[in-house]
């Protein structure tokens, strides 16, 4: 019998039956799919290469019966549309962060980066077996031609809670701060009197450079590092309360994946399990590391100001308890769904 970790990283998942080994399907001329996918982010960000160590494997592993190019984020579509590329079969599979999509679905913020959620593992369990993969295809509907599935989310650690120019010691620090922060987390820091952009991670360093903004939230340590953030940004404040996790999705169009022979989804949906929660432990490990790299390089790193946390916390609370009222009934049913679970989850982990 598989284990759950090999339950989920060869393939089968909602009760289908393993594959025999080796995890390799033969090629046949008559039955050869290209796919095109994209990520969201530069070539230097971890999710990225992620991602393009995944395309490479199904490519390898279906030997050559499902190629999929892999493309960086902005080179097919203007950077975090990644998603309505898939909807339209431009791509047939992207890797990208569900608070992009905020413009059609208000819920999508919820599973994404946001004051409150569920972290690491946490996310991760909730959305493989508690319902959370449903509830986001429900979410976008039967009609927007795109999908998800268990194993498709990489929860990685909490994100840097702001690189910045400006020391933050208090919230009157916050207060007319330009930054990018992404998200109910950028509605949430407007309410509290930050001036909030959105800007694409890869545009990041220069707008630092620039003075166009003087702080920005975007990923992990460890991506963070590897993006020379440390160049731009003296200050590394870190705490989960902005965004216990930074989860990342792969998505599928629904006419391409219904095209696929069932051995090929068994063998999609095991390596993006695989590649996923790989990612999730590699970042782990590598953002531990990155915090003695960061001060190494002269950088701060401190802990967020205990008043900024509160202030964040209570007004996340407001926020939420509003959209819940006023939003859809999908975003209310995701919203205690996850609610519950962390409810459940921390009673069991006491």
């Amino acid at each position: 019998m598989l284990t759950r970790k090999q339950f989920l990283r060869f393939g089968a998942l909602a009760g289908a039956a393993p594959l025999a080994a080796p995890f390799v399907v033969t090629a046949k001329a008559a039955d050869k799919i290209t796919w095109r996918s994209s990520g969201h982010g530069p070539a230097s960000d971890p999710s990225q290469i992620y991602h393009d160590m995944l395309c490479k494997s199904i490519t390898k592993a279906s030997d050559g019966r499902l190629t999929v190019k892999p493309f960086v984020g902005g080179s097919i579509v203007p950077a975090y549309q990644e998603l309505d590329a898939v909807e339209q079969n431009v791509l047939q599979m992207a890797y990208t962060c569900p608070m992009y999509n905020l413009d059609k679905w208000p819920a999508a913020g919820l599973i994404s980066s946001r004051p409150g959620c569920l972290a690491g593992n946490a996310l991760r369990s909730w959305f493989d077996f508690a319902g959370g993969a449903d509830l986001m295809n429900k979410m976008m509907g039967e009609s927007y031609n795109a999908m998800t599935f268990p194993g498709a989310l990489s929860p990685l650690p909490p994100e840097v809670f702001f690189h910045s120019k400006v020391e933050l010691k208090s919230m009157d620090d916050v207060k007319g701060l330009k930054a990018r922060c992404m998200g109910d987390g950028g509605e949430i820091f407007k309410r509290l009197g930050a001036a909030t952009v959105i800007i694409p991670g890869g545009e990041l360093y220069e707008a630092m450079q620039r003075g166009t903004i003087d702080a920005f939230e975007y990923s992990t340590l460890a991506s963070n590092w590897k993006m020379h953030f440390n160049e731009v940004a003296k200050y590394v404040y870190v705490s989960p309360a902005r965004a216990p996790s930074d989860p990342q999705v792969f998505f599928v169009n629904k006419e391409a994946w219904a095209a696929l022979p069932d051995d090929l989804k068994e063998l999609v949906q095991g390596l993006v399990a695989r590649f996923t929660q790989d990612q999730h432990e590699y970042l782990e490990y590598e953002s531990i590391k990155a915090v003695e790299e960061f001060r190494a390089a002269g950088n701060e790193v401190r802990q967020v100001p205990e008043d900024i946390v509160a202030a964040l916390t209570a007004e996340a609370d407001t926020f939420y308890a509003e959209k819940s009222e006023k939003e859809s009934p999908i975003f209310k049913e995701i919203y205690d769904s996850m609610t519950s679970y962390r409810t459940a989850y921390e009673a069991a982990h006491a």
